[in-house]
């Protein structure tokens, strides 16, 4: 059985719209919003700073640390506010995302701290929360080897499509849904994340990795203009 037609009439390699803005959060180091349609995140970086306690500190490069969190008013039913299992393993996520392309040998015994908020959200956050994270350590000057982008590529039924919603992640007809939040660096890429939730057969995940490249090498190309609207260079 074959998904013949989106919910939202989008095409099966098509994202929702991409919103994206750098500079969102005035006194932090470095900030940036991003967006898939309703799915919305808010990413602040404050650092390089010391590291306390002092006993997490690495003498020979400094480390990122990421805190995620989906706002009480971002869903339908409102969440219970505060850290969860699920934040917890999200934020990990982020920093293993981005951490191959952080250059932070020369800030030993030093954390950037990012902070990322989902304040609407219509599924793949995770990925509108790496792609902000990445736009606003650009932002904050810490340097990088080159960006990370992020897109979730679902398998329904026997179709792979960009950008899952809700309603697709939901979808339980025929084989049911697979969602796959892929991302890779802008520049080489190279997977830097890639997970699987459902069952995927190999030649089709091999389709679902080259479909998320090409549509994050769009994705980049939007958080590359946001940044270069303030004179950074990427």
């Amino acid at each position: 059985m074959s998904y013949t037609k989106r919910i939202d009439g989008r095409k099966f390699d098509e994202t929702r719209e991409i919103k994206t803005k750098v500079g969102v959060v005035p006194r932090a180091d470095g900030s940036a919003l991003f967006s898939f349609g309703d799915s919305v995140a808010i990413a602040a970086v404050y650092g390089p700073k010391p590291l306390h306690p002092q006993h997490l500190q690495n003498p020979e490069k400094g480390i990122l640390r990421v805190n995620y969190d989906m706002l009480s008013f971002s869903v339908a039913e409102r969440k219970k506010p505060g850290p969860s299992r699920r934040s917890s393993e999200i934020s990990k996520v982020i920093e293993w995302a981005l951490s191959p392309v952080l250059q932070l040998e020369t800030f030993p015994n030093t954390v950037v701290d990012v902070f990322v908020h989902i304040i609407q959200a219509d599924a793949s956050t995770r990925c509108a929360a790496i792609n902000a994270v990445a736009m606003a350590l650009a932002h904050a000057g810490i340097p990088m080897t080159e960006l990370v982008t992020a897109v979730s590529v679902g398998k329904i039924d026997k179709t792979l499509v960009v950008d899952v919603i809700k309603e697709e992640e939901d979808y339980r007809e025929g084989e049911g849904s697979t969602d796959i939040p892929i991302a890779f660096t802008a520049r080489s890429n190279k997977v830097s994340l890639l997970q699987l939730d459902g069952k995927i057969r190999p030649n089709e995940l091999k389709e679902a990795i080259k479909l998320g490249e090409r549509v994050c090498k769009k994705i980049y190309h939007e958080q590359k203009k946001a940044l270069k609207s303030l004179g950074r260079k990427i």
